[in-house]
């Protein structure tokens, strides 16, 4: 399930930095790597769409999970 977790959040932060660009500077970088309205351009933004559905959804159960596990510390 971690790995759904990081993709989402991945899926997000891709979402965030294009609509932060849109805001700014009116560059849409989906569309630009894309095409504008092509199908790929549409799944990246549908797949951004579900990811921050899922994070939504499933908050609680994602800092369940992520305070189960042991923390990582760095040597």
């Amino acid at each position: 399930m971690k790995t759904f977790d990081v993709l989402a959040a991945i899926l997000v932060v891709v979402g965030a930095a294009n609509w932060g660009l849109v805001g700014l500077f009116q560059f849409d970088l989906v569309a630009a790597l894309f095409g504008d309205a092509s199908g790929l351009s549409r799944i990246v933004y549908s797949l951004v769409g579900f990811a921050g559905l899922f994070q939504a959804m499933q908050w609680k159960a994602i800092q369940r999970r992520w305070s189960m596990s042991p923390a990582i510390m760095p040597a």
